[in-house]
């Protein structure tokens, strides 16, 4: 119910602000500029992303988890104070490259870190466990191998920027 709320409050945020600048530009490309330069505007679109991310989180989990033991849920909190702790630390030392691309990026980083962490914390409970189903082992491989190609392409991405732009900070 909570989620819903959250949702349902930032979708009608997001609906009212883009309807507000449309309203008073009556074109597309001014509205998207006054958007991106009124910083109450951007604060509510990153709402909305932040927002679709959780969701998008929720999703994943329940295709590739189902339902999450509490032990995972324990883990999963635990391991997450210590990584926001480090990401805050690590924003005071990327400070000047401080914008929404890397913060983006950041967030993207701890999502899927939240799923490397749950995808051990299932195979640890699949080698304990005496009885597994089929549908459990094709959740499993399916997610190491999307996981396994999201860190290909993201360590490919980097290894490609970092030969063209040269190294940064």
């Amino acid at each position: 119910m909570r989620s819903f709320l959250l949702t349902l409050g930032s979708v009608v945020l997001t609906t009212a602000v883009i309807g507000n600048a449309y309203y008073q530009k009556k074109q597309f490309y001014p509205s998207v500029v006054y958007l991106t330069k009124s910083n109450p505007s951007m604060a509510i679109i990153y709402l909305q992303a932040f927002v679709f991310v959780i969701l998008m989180g929720k999703l994943m989990r329940k295709v590739f988890f189902g339902q999450l033991r509490a032990a995972e849920m324990e883990h999963l909190i635990e391991r997450s104070w210590y990584a926001v702790t480090e990401t805050c630390l690590a924003f005071t030392v990327f400070r000047d490259d401080f914008s929404p691309k890397f913060v983006a990026l950041f967030t993207l980083l701890l999502f899927l870190k939240c799923f490397h962490w749950l995808a051990e914390d299932r195979v640890d409970y699949m080698e304990r466990s005496p009885v597994i189903s089929y549908l459990f082992h094709v959740r499993v491989i399916a997610l190491l191998l999307l996981l396994g190609f999201l860190d290909y392409a993201f360590v490919a991405h980097a290894y490609h920027t970092t030969l063209t732009k040269g190294a940064s900070v």
